[in-house]
């Protein structure tokens, strides 16, 4: 015997961009045309509309669900527990605010997970270029350094050059800098034998920690290289990119192509069958993109404490929780083992807004002084704070929905946040 509970979820990337692509098709507007709550009461007909028949069609073929108990994930009980759980993982320090390279979708301007990405080989270019080296004055030295890319664009974003420590041909020039002729600045010549392969191409890779995974971990290894994010979000290239701001960035890739070819820099091109990342949810190419997101911390925690990751493989590994068929224990485990952090936010309208108001202080001395306000009787059990130092940023969490701590905050120049939970941590 065993209960069925009958329920769907608000599957809120998938749900969003199927509502936006009529509008856009019948009404010719985006949501911005229609703003938030629009929005979201059209998404919410559209799901009364769909819903219905999906749990028709269950009834239909005599599915033996305990009906009266049917469930949606933006249920008021569901919203509850969604929100209670948020707020303890927030006030044990789980869940933090912070700017990391995340899968973005230019398309609908959005954080997406790794299993909402699919990789599909594609043909592209792989160009080679040339930077030229720098004497202690700043002035050419006459040699040039050269390297490959499949996306030429990302050079407005580059903030080092790369070799390997073992390679002869380059011992000399580490430590030295290069010009990168699109934006004048000068970048230096780093040696990383973990991104750098003597073997593979010229022996030299150009690192550019806000648009590519590797290159980022690069930077976190030598974090004085510094990182810069050249896109806005819907793809185009931001004021970091000097005169090619404003431009997608495919035709970005070629004006920055062109320019090279103008100033002697380019080498050569070779078609090449690239494995690209794509958005499962617009079908467009996934963008590695620096951005400030919420995450659940998975990894150990600077407190000593094992982290939600270790625990989880504890009580695999100690028999709490048992896996049928067995086999997929070692495929979870092999999964944790990775102690990544979650990425829960998305950049949508439909979905749980994350329950939190943050208000960034022009300095650090401001932000000591300042404290969310309280009417009497409200204690910390209804709300909890965190700072973020690296950007002056107080952030309080409220464990319900109590309009007058919120009319409190907002008074006080507090902002809720635009972002809501990722579909995965909300489906309560």
């Amino acid at each position: 015997n065993a209960l069925w509970m009958p329920g769907t979820d608000h599957a809120g990337i998938a749900t969003q961009s199927v509502v936006e692509r009529l509008v856009l098709a019948q009404e010719k507007k985006t949501r911005h045309d229609l703003g938030r709550d629009e929005l979201v009461k059209r998404i919410w007909d559209w799901k009364d509309r769909y819903e219905a028949r999906i749990l028709g069609q269950l009834r239909e073929i005599g599915a033996s669900c305990d009906w009266p108990r049917t469930r949606f994930t933006l249920d008021p009980v569901c919203a509850r527990a969604v929100r209670e759980t948020f707020f303890r993982m927030f006030k044990d320090g789980y869940i933090y605010r912070g700017k990391r390279l995340v899968n973005w979708d230019a398309h609908l301007q959005t954080s997406v997970a790794d299993d909402e990405t699919y990789t599909e080989d594609t043909k592209g270019g792989f160009w080679t270029f040339k930077y030229a080296v720098l004497d202690d004055a700043g002035r050419a030295t006459g040699e040039h350094i050269h390297f490959s890319t499949t996306r030429p664009e990302t050079m407005l974003g580059d903030t080092a050059v790369c070799v390997h420590p073992g390679d002869e041909r380059y011992k000399h020039l580490v430590g030295k800098f290069v010009l990168q002729p699109h934006t004048g600045r000068k970048i230096p010549i780093i040696a990383d034998g973990q991104l750098a392969d003597p073997e593979l191409g010229t022996g030299c890779v150009k690192v550019t920690p806000a648009h590519d995974p590797n290159d980022y971990a690069c930077w976190q290894r030598h974090p004085e290289i510094g990182i810069i994010n050249i896109l806005n979000p819907d793809g185009t290239i931001n004021a970091e990119g000097g005169e090619y701001a404003g431009l997608d960035r495919y035709k970005a890739r070629e004006a920055v192509t062109k320019k090279m070819e103008e100033l002697g820099l380019y080498v050569e091109k070779a078609e090449r069958v690239v494995p690209l990342k794509y958005s499962d949810r617009s079908k467009t190419p996934i963008e590695p993109y620096l951005s400030d997101q919420w995450f659940v911390k998975m990894s150990d925690r600077d407190d000593g404490k094992p982290g939600l990751a270790q625990m989880t493989m504890d009580a695999v590994t100690d028999g709490r929780v048992k896996f049928f068929p067995e086999r997929y224990a070692r495929s979870y485990l092999d999964w944790l083992g990775e102690k990544r952090d979650w990425c829960i936010s998305r950049q949508l309208w439909w979905g749980h807004r994350i329950p939190v108001w943050s208000k960034t202080f022009p300095d650090a001395e401001q932000l000591e002084r300042e404290l969310p306000l309280q009417r009497p009787g409200m204690g910390e059990r209804n709300w909890v704070s965190s700072t973020q130092k690296e950007t002056n940023t107080v952030h309080v969490c409220l464990s319900g929905d109590n309009r007058a701590l919120i009319e409190d905050l907002e008074a006080s120049g507090f902002r809720q946040s635009d972002d809501v939970l990722d579909t995965w941590f909300s489906s309560a």
